[in-house]
């Protein structure tokens, strides 16, 4: 379930915050350290840099995304690419 939140909550913020009208995403689960982790990559075209907020307003009904991967995820980052950028989370598989 925890790389299955992380996807979600990465696409859906690449979908509102990172494609312009016309471009496209990308996602990809990358088996690493022979299948002990996930890593789950989301490339979007979009410019800007996403980052774990104070935490929205109680009356706010988004921007909770990256406390949520943030929370579950092992960990998680942003890699910087011409033209666009990669937001990532990994998963380490539990016994």
């Amino acid at each position: 379930m925890r790389p299955g939140v992380g996807c979600s909550t990465r696409t859906a913020n690449a979908l509102v915050h990172g494609v312009p009208p016309g471009r496209g995403y990308l996602v990809r689960l990358v088996n690493e350290d022979a299948g002990r982790r996930l890593r789950v990559e989301v490339h979007d075209s979009g410019d800007g840099r996403p980052a774990i907020p104070g935490g929205p307003g109680l009356g706010e009904e988004s921007g909770r995304g990256l406390l949520i991967v943030g929370a579950l995820a092992d960990t998680w980052g942003v890699d910087e690419r011409e033209p666009d950028k990669v937001v990532w989370c990994s998963f380490t598989r539990r016994p």
